[in-house]
């Protein structure tokens, strides 16, 4: 009895156990389909990546002795249908059974279920084999209290027993070093540039451009930056470790102007698609404090990053279901401004934070969250529109680490449930944690005046708008009471300014 076994673009992973066999039949699928490429607009380099990994997975897997079977964008008997194409498969070789690795979006996962209803043989879901924690622990871990992601940090170091000392206790006496990881780098401290690896994927890009997919962004195919296998991805985590560990915990959340990288890993694409696993990322990093090459709180920001963080979102994702993605706790409908496809914008922060993105398809948590997400909540941009445009831009966005991201930490549109309170901030945080500022159209120090940057009455109308929804927040009343205390003429030129920004926010 023949055997189809489906590998999806974020499912890249050689060392999962299904590849530690060959069997002559079982037919590994790897399929580039439109159903993939169009739910939104992708970065077309988001779209070359992972046809090209998946391209050169499929390669190593016949190169290994497996049979393998790929459908590519152009060919004839593409369905555009993942469902589609697996039930054409499995009658050609007359397979009955049909096996697939759990998927990480509600879309794909519940797309793959119904194929119980069409498909005559037998359906088989099993593990990723990559994540700590599996779909509903988030569900059994906090049993309806209120989802912290510090209890849980604080319980998988304790689970799996990273970063504890002898005791139980937690290395360098506190679980959590974030007041120390907030530094903005002024080029005190010397920065050795990530060691790229460049693919040429000329004939694949004009082959996508050829099938007329709709893509946002720069595309240099022959110049081609992410890791597309594993051991790409392993000495992107090498070069990490070696040169930008050691400061990545304080200046993570700095910016600089044409410093896209800093002392970032690079490592979201290759672990969101799984060519590494987290754990190997994880004791990377701690044998890197044991052997005294980091500090603790580099070494624990970083952990956090993925044992606290990207855990907590994928079980938090898996927790609240598919009608989480409609949430809009302040009803912002306004639509995304021009700005957000091609970066033209007078703002400096937001030309250079999507103005990287469009470059790289990248960009770190802080010009995510704070630079863009910020404007975005302060301007009162449809959480949906924002969402779908964060889902397509980034090359390591997929579903289940951006829309709890987005809409929850972000724009606060779940009222609540991810974050204690909304993140937003004023120019003033913009320009301690970066020199965006500097050189700007508009002055950081001013609130009302034609040049004010637009953060800062933006910041205040804010508060004013959602005061019912947020006074009671006991994390907001130091901004409440400062609001207080401008005087009437003060608080009434502040809502001037920030409502004629809102009339045009194009012009910005």
């Amino acid at each position: 009895m023949s055997t189809l076994r489906l590998i999806l673009g974020d499912q890249l992973n050689p060392c999962h156990s299904w590849f530690a066999t060959k069997n002559d039949k079982i037919i590994y699928v790897l399929m580039e389909c439109r159903d993939e490429t169009d739910y939104v607009v992708h970065h077309g380099q988001k779209i070359l990546g992972i046809f090209a990994a998946m391209r050169d997975f499929a390669r190593s897997l016949t190169t290994a002795g497996h049979r393998v079977h790929y459908l590519t964008i152009d060919d004839q008997a593409n369905l555009h249908s993942l469902s589609s194409n697996l039930l054409q498969l499995a009658q050609h070789y007359q397979c009955q059974r049909i096996e697939y690795q759990e998927p990480d979006e509600f879309r794909v996962d519940s797309l793959l279920a119904a194929l119980k209803n069409q498909f005559n043989g037998q359906l088989d879901c099993v593990s990723t084999e990559h994540f700590y924690t599996q779909r509903l622990d988030g569900v059994r871990f906090f049993n309806n209290k209120q989802w912290l992601m510090e209890r849980f940090y604080r319980a998988m170091r304790k689970q799996h027993h990273i970063l504890l000392d002898a005791s139980g206790q937690p290395e360098g006496g506190q679980w959590n070093f974030d007041e120390d990881n907030r530094q903005p780098w002024r080029n005190d401290v010397a920065l050795t540039p990530p060691k790229l690896i460049e693919h040429n994927h000329h004939g694949l890009w004009q082959t996508i451009q050829q099938q007329s997919i709709q893509f946002m962004g720069e595309v240099d195919a022959e110049h081609f930056i992410w890791p597309l296998n594993r051991e790409e991805a392993l000495s992107y985590l090498d070069d990490f470790i070696e040169h930008r560990l050691v400061n990545f915990g304080r200046f993570q959340d700095a910016m600089v102007v044409d410093q896209p990288f800093l002392f970032h890993s690079l490592l979201s694409f290759a672990l969101n698609t799984k060519m590494i696993s987290s754990r190997e990322v994880v004791n990377r990093a701690i044998d890197a404090y044991y052997q005294g090459r980091a500090s603790i709180a580099a070494v624990e920001g970083f952990v956090r990053q993925i044992i606290g963080w990207r855990e907590y979102i994928r079980i938090f994702y898996w927790a609240h279901g598919d009608q989480y993605q409609s949430t809009n706790f302040f009803q912002h409908q306004r639509p995304l401004p021009s700005w957000f496809w091609t970066g033209k914008t007078k703002m400096r922060c937001l030309s250079q934070s999507i103005g990287q993105s469009l470059q790289y398809a990248y960009a770190h948590h802080i010009q995510r969250l704070m630079i863009i997400g910020n404007t975005a909540l302060l301007f009162g941009f449809s959480p949906q529109e924002l969402s779908a445009w964060y889902l397509g831009i980034y090359i390591d966005a997929f579903e289940w680490v951006e829309q709890p991201n987005t809409l929850g930490m972000s724009q606060f549109a779940d009222g609540g449930l991810l974050a204690t309170k909304p993140y937003v901030a004023s120019a003033a945080y913009v320009n301690r944690m970066s020199n965006y500022c500097k050189g700007c159209h508009y002055n950081f120090k001013l609130r009302e005046e034609e040049n004010a940057c637009p953060l800062n009455a933006l910041y205040w109308h804010f508060h004013y708008v959602h005061r019912d929804q947020l006074m009671k927040n006991h994390r907001l009343s130091m901004v409440y009471r400062q609001w207080q205390r401008f005087d009437t003429t003060q608080q009434q030129q502040i809502l001037n300014r920030a409502r004629a920004l809102l009339d045009d926010a194009q012009a910005c």
